[in-house]
């Protein structure tokens, strides 16, 4: 399994990418690979405001429908719209082209309460 060190991750498989005090959202390649093909995401809406692991997003796949928890509380100010026509993505590039959301966090310093890299690996490895 890919697991970038520079990431944090939640142990509902979700991964964060800090950009400039904002949080880069999408679900891990781990995540990916136990859904299965992704046939779609339902994408959550620009201004939303959202608690820590609260369910804001929904992706089915050819084997489930699975939600998608906000890492951190904060609001929600991009969406990847590609999605709609590319749900693949999430299956193809889960790190790059198949994110799904940014978060302006209400605490930034809240993603070190993450899990860094080994510890997620640690979670998936058991």
């Amino acid at each position: 399994m890919n697991v970038p060190e520079e990431l944090r991750y939640s142990s509902d498989h979700e991964w964060v990418r800090v950009e400039d005090g904002r949080l880069r959202i999408g679900i891990t390649d781990y995540a990916q690979d136990a859904l299965g093909d992704v046939v779609y995401v339902d994408v959550p809406e620009v201004g939303r405001s959202v608690d820590a692991g609260e369910s804001f997003s929904e992706v089915e796949s050819t084997k489930s429908v699975s939600d998608i928890y906000a890492p951190l509380a904060g609001t929600i100010v991009e969406v990847n719209g590609d999605l709609a026509d590319a749900p693949e993505r999430l299956n193809d590039d889960p790190y790059g082209d198949g994110w799904i959301c940014v978060i302006e966090p209400a605490d930034a310093a809240a993603v070190e309460g993450l899990l860094d890299a080994a510890a997620y690996r640690a979670l998936i490895e058991g």
